[in-house]
């Protein structure tokens, strides 16, 4: 299906629908989804593209939180396990169960960290991943060949899950869809529009490629728009106060000899008292992450040179291999839409919670924020609960526990191979091969990228751009910087013929891409 598809499906409801979200992030995309299946019309706006936020750069990791259990958070640890297992269940071929190690260096870390992680087992009940067990300091060393070896006495083993984020967020758009419900990014809400008592009704938006504009009915409005709900509720009341307090995660992406296994390293305190992470992801190793407080938002967030120096210098410490700066492949910041504090006088944003709350205005928006990717779909499930009684409409139960996203596979491709992500789609894309055998042209030959993956990428999952192929539909952006501004010019010139586009657009288009792939390139 492609977007002017889902445009006049629109115009056929007559611009109207049951739960209208604004927000294509995990948030938004998993209320879409649970609002579709439970046979509701909804239609959900995205500014710019799905996951072009704070939803593509993340951790990667889909997990309880092992520094809220330290923490004595342990309701939120509970859901969050419980979440994990039911993501992995619901899309098996997008997250999978990695191994977790932690290498003890004292006496007592070994027995300390394996009680600990026991509980973490058991709040997880029937939905655990694995038992976490102590390891010897040779197992430890053949599972993550990069570890420091000095002084190493062994380790503790435990599982989470580990996945690729922004590929589940198209996913979770092609869910909804799937459904019967509308997904539009490119698509921006310029306000919010009420009836005569003053109620939220609607909202007007632009369709930022053609500039088209609509109005567009709901029986209840949801603001799922992460970093950028306060923007959203002072449509709504200029007086309103911040609900927002973001916070910047950064993360390096490296070559995978720096861990030299299959197993992600976790690091259980830095010296800024968080924890991090050392993740193997698709070929590479992602570090990160920190949690620097920031007063402004912005789509593009840049690491700051101090987040640089912390990450390498706290990985360097348990690597035999210290990274630098010329070894880091691809350099990305995402924000954490992280509820504010009561107190205003709170700066340490490792200290506010990562509980999600939802708010309802006086007149009758629903906002949702704060929480985490791996509790979207029981935050989706609470925010569709209560748009239901907001909005009067039919009562219709939950299903999201257990339903299947697209694409769905429980045997997949081996995961060294990009083609893993697209699950059963898989082989509707090596038939464009049938089409035209150039659709199976590398983009780069150190990648396994095809011109068959952008062409899917244009024709199925609403790709308007280079940077949403490079960025969002094959990663490499966030893989390898300086690969994927290589791979531009070739994604341009097979989206100008996928789109109709001419020359001035696809010489644009790669220009754009490099300047914007420059901001995740280390000088």
């Amino acid at each position: 299906m492609k977007r002017s598809d889902l445009l006049n499906k629109m115009l056929d409801w007559h611009c109207e629908c049951d739960i209208l979200v604004i927000g294509g992030g995990a948030t938004g995309l998993g209320t879409a989804v649970d609002a579709a299946s439970r046979g509701y019309r909804v239609i959900l706006l995205e500014q710019h593209d799905f996951a072009k936020g704070t939803s593509s750069r993340s951790t990667k990791l889909v997990h309880g939180g092992v520094r809220y259990l330290a923490q004595g958070d342990i309701q939120m640890v509970v859901e969050a396990l419980h979440e994990r297992g039911r993501m992995r269940q619901n899309a098996p071929h997008l997250v999978k169960d990695m191994r977790f190690i932690i290498g003890n260096y004292r006496w007592w870390e070994k027995p300390f960290y394996t009680i600990g992680l026991t509980c973490y087992d058991i709040l997880a009940g029937h939905l655990g991943l694995g038992r976490s067990l102590p390891m010897l300091k040779r197992t430890v060393r053949k599972e993550i060949p990069g570890i420091k070896q000095e002084h190493l006495r062994g380790g503790v083993v435990y599982h989470d899950g580990q996945f690729d984020d922004a590929r589940m967020a198209v996913t979770l758009a092609l869910t909804a869809i799937d459904n019967g419900g509308i997904c539009l990014n490119y698509m921006q809400v310029k306000c919010l529009c009420k009836n005569s008592s003053g109620r939220v009704n609607g909202v007007r938006a632009v369709d930022m490629l053609s500039g088209d504009e609509y109005s567009l009915k709901a029986k209840v409005v949801v603001n799922a728009t992460g970093v950028f709900v306060d923007d959203i509720m002072k449509m709504d009341a200029e007086n309103s106060k911040k609900k927002i307090r973001p916070s910047q995660g950064v993360h390096l992406v490296l070559d995978s000899r720096f861990l030299g296994g299959h197993s992600a390293l976790m690091i259980p305190k830095t010296k800024d008292g968080r924890v991090l992470f050392g993740v193997p992801w698709h070929g590479k190793v992602v570090l990160g992450t920190t949690d620097t407080p920031l007063n402004e938002s912005s789509l593009e967030p840049r690491a700051l040179e101090d987040e640089v120096d912390f990450i390498l210098e706290q990985a360097g410490q348990y690597l035999d291999k210290k990274p630098s700066r010329k070894d880091v492949l691809s350099v990305f910041a995402g924000l954490r839409p992280l509820a504010a504090p009561a107190h205003a006088d709170s700066k340490k944003t490792k200290e506010i919670s990562r509980n999600h709350k939802i708010y309802k205005s006086k007149s009758g928006l629903l906002t949702i924020t704060g929480g985490k990717w791996t509790t979207y779909r029981a935050m989706a499930e609470e925010a569709v609960d209560l748009a239901i009684d907001l909005g009067g409409l039919k009562s219709a139960k939950c299903v999201t526990k257990h339903l299947k996203v697209h694409g769905y596979a429980k045997k997949v491709v081996d995961d060294s191979d990009w083609d893993y992500v697209y699950g059963s789609d898989v082989e509707k894309i090596h038939n464009l091969l049938k089409e035209d055998s150039r659709f199976g042209n590398m983009l780069c030959e150190d990648y396994t990228f095809t011109a068959a993956h952008v062409v899917w990428a244009v024709r199925e999952e609403f790709a308007q751009s280079v940077e949403d192929v490079l960025a969002r539909r094959v990663r490499a952006l966030f893989m390898d910087a300086k690969a994927a501004i290589c791979m531009a010019p070739k994604v341009a010139s097979i989206m100008a013929i996928e789109l109709g586009k001419d020359s001035v657009w696809e010489q644009q288009q790669v220009d754009d891409f490099v300047k914007l792939a420059k901001g995740y390139l280390l000088d």
